[in-house]
């Protein structure tokens, strides 16, 4: 399966996430920049989640119907053509990093997937939910890790 290049200014691949994007600072949304997207890709779909939750995987940012000639997002932005989901918190689009104090730092997936066909989700899906729908249709991917610790 082809792969996507999925890249942020706001740190490198298995780097800290800085706290102007955690839910306690700023909660800027993230920029990221990708490539690789293939031609055939009817859409995109954008997931950032914790898989180190206390509760089981947490949903940051789910976005749906991201124009797959798009290039990327800028801070703050809502990727072009998507859709923001309701995240962990209850909230539509991005909530940062908030991992309980005490723990150790959290992982943050940021997954990017082009997709054969548009895909259906709830409104405020879980992670689970998000790997099911984009499975049987997806083209390529791309994943950048974050870290966070309070």
């Amino acid at each position: 399966m082809a792969g996507i290049e999925l890249r942020s200014s706001a740190f490198n691949d298995h780097a800290p996430i800085p706290r102007r994007y955690a839910w306690e600072g700023e909660n800027a949304s993230l920029p990221l920049d990708w490539s690789g997207v293939p031609d055939d890709a009817e859409e995109l779909v954008l997931l950032c989640e914790d898989p180190d939750a206390p509760s089981g995987t947490f949903v940051h940012w789910a976005v749906t119907g991201i124009d797959p000639h798009s290039s990327g997002v800028d801070t703050d932005r809502s990727p072009p053509g998507g859709t923001e989901l309701v995240n962990g918190f209850g909230e539509r689009g991005w909530g940062g990093p908030h991992p309980p104090p005490g723990d150790e730092a959290h992982r943050y997936f940021v997954r990017l997937y082009a997709l054969s066909e548009p895909c259906e989700l709830p409104d405020a899906p879980s992670a689970d939910q998000v790997h099911r729908a984009v499975e049987q249709r997806e083209l390529a991917s791309g994943t950048l890790v974050g870290l966070y610790h309070r």
